[in-house]
């Protein structure tokens, strides 16, 4: 009589910004419990985050949230299963890039943990952990995809060819898509965060009010929105009746044809499976619209993220340190964290 070997069951914490995350992965595919906390109501008044605030808050936050994660998965809040649940093989935590006082709270919770446990601990890259998030939620997923990473911080169109088998294919040269989106929603005075709030605009507006430009730096997959968003705050000024629902959907237009187009033309190019979308953009619905119809036109699966796993977790860094604990094996105990941690790609140096 055969047994199945048990799961190798990974606490992850994720405290790279504004959200006190905590997860139980098992194997890297099987979210068992995963808990959230955001931070937006507390930073809204100051339209973008504040790091001593977000630190305060993660430290007040991260015991109750991990408690809740491992009562999730029938662990109590000494990582000792009960009635027969798996015990943990490691824990995982953010190390970068993020704030680096909120990315103290998880890695020094994290390795506390391991270390008292006595199980391996595992740094990981809070950018690899998005290219996890389709993969959890889409097990048939087929390799090789490309992935556009798009967030606050970061735009990256990624080839994963497998776990720990990446090639980066393009990057922002100045501002990110969701830093575009933020600081164009401070200036139409839409509130925080900025994303939301010009897509919701956006749906009142006409989207080709305004022709935007569109930086497609021809020959190359990288991309640029620096010079959009001086385009939209020149146009309000010297426009000052324009309709702000049709500056908002103008732009937004602007940055999803450029999204996409490239996404697609990575693809076409190194002959991938498949598109994911991955980072909290990829909640916004007319990328997830222009992307599922673009790959409808080719053929090509298109896999989105649910909202929940667009936004920061833990369940997506449970995943990718299981496949790096795998990889790589344990993290250093002298293991730090890095503010301006790049994504490594491999055999590639690490993208700023």
């Amino acid at each position: 009589m055969s047994s199945q070997a048990a799961p190798l069951r990974v606490l992850a914490i994720e405290t790279s910004c504004d959200e006190t995350a905590a997860a139980v992965v098992d194997d890297g595919r099987i979210v068992v419990s995963s808990v959230v906390s955001s931070q937006v109501d507390l930073h809204a008044r100051y339209g973008g985050v504040v790091p001593e605030l977000a630190s305060r808050a993660h430290l007040e936050l991260i015991l109750p949230i991990v408690t809740e994660a491992l009562e999730g998965a029938g662990l109590d809040r000494r990582g000792r299963p009960l009635d027969g649940a798996t015990g943990l093989g490691a824990v995982a935590a953010t190390i970068g890039p993020g704030l680096v006082g909120s990315l103290l709270v998880g890695a020094s919770v994290a390795k506390s943990l391991a270390m008292a446990w006595r199980v391996p601990f595992v740094g990981v890259n809070h950018l690899e952990g998005h290219l996890y998030a389709s993969l959890l939620e889409q097990p048939e997923l087929e390799l090789p995809v490309i992935v556009l990473l798009v967030s606050g911080g970061h735009t990256l169109l990624i080839e994963m060819e497998g776990p720990g088998r990446y090639h980066l294919l393009g990057r922002t040269r100045d501002d990110a898509a969701g830093e575009a989106f933020d600081k164009v929603a401070r200036f139409l005075d839409l509130g925080y965060p900025g994303g939301p709030a010009i897509d919701r605009v956006a749906h009142e507006g006409y989207p080709g009010a305004v022709n935007f430009p569109r930086a497609w730096l021809d020959g190359s997959l990288d991309f640029s929105f620096s010079g959009l968003k001086t385009a939209v705050v020149n146009h309000v000024r010297a426009n000052p009746d324009i309709s702000t629902p049709d500056v908002a959907a103008s732009f937004q237009q602007a940055v999803v044809d450029v999204l996409v187009a490239k996404t697609f033309q990575a693809a076409e190019d190194r002959g991938a499976r498949g598109i994911c979308l991955a980072g909290g953009v990829a909640a916004n619905s007319l990328l997830r619209v222009r992307a599922e119809r673009a790959g409808a036109a080719v053929g090509l699966p298109v896999y989105l993220p649910s909202p929940a796993m667009c936004t920061d977790n833990a369940a997506m860094i449970g995943a990718a340190g299981y496949f790096r604990l795998l990889r790589h094996g344990p993290s250093g105990w002298g293991t730090g964290v890095e503010a301006g941690m790049g994504f490594e790609a491999e055999g590639e140096p690490a993208a700023s």
